[in-house]
């Protein structure tokens, strides 16, 4: 259940990178929205593996 949730919240975040993108913001707010889009990702992942 709250894998399927984090990987909701990084296609979250990712959309929120891209949209900065497009509004020309700084830059460091883009790679912020991405290393925590592959952090959920991660969190995600390791929440299936066995012995959770």
């Amino acid at each position: 259940m709250w894998s399927i949730v984090l990987m909701g919240l990084a296609g979250l975040l990712v959309g929120g990178a891209l949209s900065f993108r497009q509004q020309h913001k700084p830059l460091w707010t883009q790679i912020s929205f991405y290393v925590l889009a592959c952090m959920s990702l991660l969190a995600a992942y390791l929440l299936t593996l066995p012995g959770n």
